[in-house]
């Protein structure tokens, strides 16, 4: 099944590209580091155009927020894990001898009593700076990274990054906007959310909410319930409580002209699992539209497996069983509230808007502005 893209899919920049070729100059390297609750991951770009290459990836779960709902801290474990990736993230670093990055961490050490112990630990142990970034950069970076799956038909987006320890939906209204620069519009938001001074068309930043829950924290605060359809029931319930004071919540949005970017491991696994795909694969998932009722099938087919059936899933994977279901609790709050016909899915998110910030404030990029 070929994926669906939305219109104006593609303009700048454009998704990541395949793995460049060994032979790249280190003067031209970037990277960006996202340690979230749950994994640790990093990408190593070479801008090229209106776009980049990835010379480098890593990506693994290191879960460390493990217990963080119930003591307010990092455990020896956790960190244990952590260190030891972000040990093969140096090395990556080095091999490349990648000079300009950033390496942030977010809702786990946002939280965590004992954060600025684990920093000093990750700078003396690792040889690395670990900066911790506020919700709303966290938000407006997934954001920007989503831009290129922005229809130019659509007058209001919801952006949605489904995290480990938290979850970020920023309302952007386009309506304002000239169809053909709406997926610029929205990666001119790297600027920051206010940007009515721009003498470019801007989209406007509605409401923006970072909510504390993400699909770890949520599993957690919910792991005592046996029943399975119960729990999920009871996590759906609590996430649309804490949506309560998010401006565009009571509003009646029409499904002709509303959009939904989601980018998680969640969003990506429900459309894996949608296509059926026993292997994933980024080119049939990143971009793909699905509606909220080919959604609700997947995440009612979930239930119907059950746990044991979804640990043997291979759509689900080993890592992602044991939260695909808190996570599509909160996909389902979300399209309980608002439901759409075009939920785009985006196996992208804050480390590809790391990179894209950084090639933007050093003007590595080409932006044809027309």
């Amino acid at each position: 099944m070929t994926p669906k893209r939305p219109n104006g899919a593609g303009v700048f920049p454009k998704a990541v590209e395949p793995l460049a070729p060994a032979i790249v100059d280190p003067a031209q390297l970037y990277a960006a580091l996202d340690l979230g609750t749950n994994s640790c991951r990093m990408l190593i770009a070479q801008p090229k155009g209106s776009q980049f290459h990835v010379v480098d990836s890593f990506s693994k779960s290191v879960q460390l927020g493990a217990g963080l709902e119930q003591t307010g801290r990092l455990s020896r474990s956790s960190i244990s894990r952590t260190l030891q990736a972000l040990k093969v993230c140096k090395k990556k670093l080095e091999k490349h001898d990648v000079k300009r990055m950033r390496l942030v961490a977010t809702e786990a050490c946002r939280r965590a009593r004992n954060s600025r112990d684990f920093l000093r630990a990750v700078r003396r142990e690792v040889g690395i700076d670990l900066e911790i970034i506020k919700p709303e950069e966290e938000a407006r970076l997934a954001v920007i990274s989503c831009a290129p799956l922005v229809s130019t038909k659509t007058d209001q987006l919801l952006v949605v990054d489904i995290g480990g320890g938290s979850t970020e939906l920023v309302w952007i209204d386009l309506s304002s906007v000239p169809r053909i620069e709406r997926p610029r519009a929205i990666m001119r938001l790297h600027r920051g959310f206010q940007n009515a001074d721009s003498p470019f068309p801007h989209a406007k930043v509605v409401d923006w909410i970072s909510v504390p829950l993400g699909v770890a924290t949520l599993k957690d605060q919910f792991r005592d319930v046996e029943d399975d359809s119960a729990r999920f029931a009871l996590m759906s319930w609590l996430f649309e409580e804490k949506l309560a004071n998010f401006a565009p919540y009571a509003n009646d949005a029409c499904r002709e002209g509303f959009q939904i970017i989601g980018t998680s491991g969640t969003v990506t696994t429900v459309a894996a699992s949608h296509l059926g795909l026993r292997r994933y694969d980024r080119n049939k998932v990143d971009g793909l539209r699905m509606t909220s009722e080919q959604i609700d099938r997947v995440i009612r087919d979930y239930l119907d497996l059950g746990p044991e059936g979804r640990r043997r899933d291979p759509r689900i994977g080993r890592d992602r069983q044991e939260l695909i279901m808190s996570g599509s609790a909160i996909l389902q709050a979300l399209l309980r509230i608002w439901p759409t016909d075009r939920l785009s899915v985006a196996d992208r998110g804050l480390r590809e808007g790391l990179l894209y910030a950084q090639m933007s404030m050093d003007g590595v990029l080409e932006e044809t502005v027309p």
